[in-house]
């Protein structure tokens, strides 16, 4: 078996130890000889540690790594400067004094082994500057300036205000040196999750190129169709084999899990490369990115901004300036959904990105993570999606119906008053209705409206309909709607048995109080004669 780079993120370990390599190098050419100060924005294990490892070794002339790659043939002169890496995620966030002490000891690391005077006054931006200063003077070369994971200490504490606002009053000067240092930097490379509007480091965007939604880099991170195709042919003919299909069935099975993902307006198709490595390796198809962290403080902020899940089965919209500016404890949570990797572009019109779930595996294990967040661990212990799904096959409406009614009344008195009754009960739809996969969809619509939920099984298809009200006898209101509005018609040629389901949701008691259901039966379109 080929060694496969499953968390190898430095790349002179990548060329010397003999990792599968995917060949960037000419978008890193590109980019160096570009413009002098970037910033780029992409989810959590993309690859972005990779890039700046990369552009360490290039910058430090071993060109001996880069034998056989594209900027083998583009690089002429192979210059050495002196670089410095700083990797914040690998501090500690516990407080300021923590941080500041970590920081401030990798700088002076850099000091000592340039033989440096240490800086000791005690301030982070004044050891940082005078370290730039002094490098460029003793090397005659200006400073490389790397900085992974710029944002780490500021989204680890999202959901503690004061040191978040700490951290952020230090940052500020911290990167402002970036600004002041000019006259002695060659290039500097931020890479992050997202851009954090109140850092002065973003405020002019002359200073800084932003080349997160920028076609040209589209995808210098993550891994096309094309090059898992062409780098990983051995390991996908591996994996047919393993689960009993065709290379273009694997191909198809990869593409709606851990493909989707879009950073521009044009340019698509991009998959989560640490899946693709994973699933390679195991020879297993699993949610392996979405294991690696969960996003707590994500799930946190849309229940504490009574955010409408149902959106993200609808259409999420936002700007340019909305998907590309995050404030900390703002109620639009979108864009930091959006540069986290768990919403993606699906499509660009009139100035107005709409938004989705990128795939399947971001679909489901968000949704389970809500699921996890909304519903009491006894709950969580019984619920299996798979008895929504067995009571349907059953045609058990009945039985479907009291299933639900039994996880409203499982989520917790205080989670339940974050809600408005509508939106209580449209959250508990999309957790259950998304954990039961493909057979579930929500907010259908058809010529004349649109139905809130369409099971399609083959047995059966159900359409329901739900009304907020504390009237029993709105079920039947319903269940007339659906057949007034003709959300069956388009599926009357089907063959398929058609269940029509109307049912009440009470306001006060944040349940289903009532349904009704009637069968249509469906005909079947003859050939002319």
């Amino acid at each position: 078996m080929r060694r496969l780079p499953i968390g190898v993120q430095d790349f002179e370990d990548m060329i010397t130890s003999g990792y599968v390599y995917v060949d960037k190098t000419d978008l890193v050419y590109k980019l160096v000889t570009g413009s002098k100060q970037y910033f780029l924005g992409r989810p959590r294990r993309f690859g972005k540690s990779l890039l700046i490892s990369t552009l360490e070794a290039y910058f430090q002339g071993k060109r001996e790594l880069f034998c056989g790659l594209a900027i083998e043939e583009l690089e002429k002169e192979w210059k050495s400067y002196p670089v410095i890496h700083l990797d914040m995620g690998g501090a500690d966030y516990s407080s300021l004094d923590t941080f500041s002490t970590w920081l401030a000891s990798r700088l002076k690391n850099y000091e000592n082994m340039w033989g440096l005077p240490n800086n000791t006054d005690g301030i982070l931006s004044s050891q940082f500057i005078d370290l730039i200063a002094n490098a460029h003077k003793m090397a005659g070369q200006k400073v490389v300036i790397l900085i992974d994971e710029y944002d780490k200490p500021l989204i680890e504490t999202l959901d503690d205000k004061e040191l978040n606002d700490l951290f952020r009053s230090k940052l500020r000067y911290f990167y402002g040196v970036l600004k002041s240092a000019d006259e002695h930097m060659h290039l500097s490379f931020l890479t992050g999750v997202t851009k954090f509007s109140q850092v002065n480091i973003f405020s002019d965007l002359n200073h800084l190129n932003d080349i997160s939604m920028n076609n040209k880099y589209a995808n210098i991170c993550g891994m096309t169709a094309e090059e898992l195709a062409a780098n990983f042919g051995p390991e996908l003919d591996e994996l047919a084999e393993a689960n009993d299909m065709s290379r273009e069935e694997v191909m198809a099975e990869m593409k709606g899990r851990y493909d989707g993902y879009r950073f521009c307006r044009k340019i698509g198709g991009i998959y989560n490369p640490f899946s693709i490595l994973n699933t390679l390796e195991t020879r297993e198809f699993r949610n392996y990115w979405f294991r690696t962290g969960t996003p707590t403080f994500l799930v946190k902020s849309l229940a504490e901004h009574s955010f409408n899940l149902m959106e993200f089965n609808d259409e999420i919209t936002a700007t340019d300036d909305e998907l590309t500016d995050y404030r900390a404890g703002s109620a639009n949570i979108v864009p930091l959904l959006y540069q986290s990797g768990y919403l993606t572009i699906k499509s660009y019109a009139d100035s107005e990105y709409t938004l989705g779930f990128p795939n399947a595996e971001v679909r489901y294990g968000f949704t389970q993570e809500l699921f996890n967040y909304y519903a009491p661990d006894s709950q969580r212990q019984d619920f299996d999606a798979k008895q929504f799904v067995r009571d349907l096959r059953n045609r058990d409406v009945d039985g479907f119906m009291r299933r639900f009614q039994a996880f409203f009344s499982s989520i917790t008195y205080d989670l339940k008053s974050k809600f408005t009754a509508e939106a209580h009960y449209q959250t508990v739809m999309f957790l259950v209705t998304t954990l039961m996969g493909q057979y579930a969809a929500v907010e259908i619509h058809s010529s004349r409206g649109r139905s809130d939920l369409e099971i399609t099984l083959p047995e059966a298809r159900y359409i329901m309909e739900f009304k907020l009200s504390k009237k029993q006898d709105s079920a039947n209101a319903a269940l007339a709607q659906i057949r007034d509005r003709g959300y069956a018609e388009q599926y009357m040629a089907g063959g398929r048995p058609i269940v029509l389901v109307g049912a009440v949701f009470d306001p006060e008691k944040r349940n289903i109080s009532s349904w009704m259901y009637d069968a249509m039966t469906p005909y079947t379109l003859r050939e002319p004669e």
